[in-house]
């Protein structure tokens, strides 16, 4: 079974961006330096990992995905700040 992520992003002109992947390095160097990275964070970067969590399976991570597109600014960024004081 494949792990999946799903990631949200900070660019560099303070945008946030939302994503899955099954490689999260991979995918943030796509972002960061090569021509596969999103449309969105190509000309926004730099682009630095802000939030990231864990699903079971492709269906799950989309599912979630749209989840979080759908929440407003605020509200990522009070996920993203959130994750932050659990790691700590």
């Amino acid at each position: 079974m494949q792990h999946w992520t799903i990631y949200i992003l900070r660019c560099g002109d303070g945008s946030l961006y939302t994503g899955i992947t099954t490689d999260i390095e991979r995918r943030l160097h796509e972002h960061n330096h090569g021509p596969r990275g999103a449309k969105y964070t190509r000309v926004r970067r730099p682009i630095t990992l802000a939030y990231q969590e864990s699903a079971d399976s492709r269906s799950a991570a989309c599912r979630r995905e749209w989840e979080i597109k759908q929440l407003s600014v605020q509200a990522k960024r009070h996920l993203i700040s959130a994750s932050a004081e659990n790691s700590r």
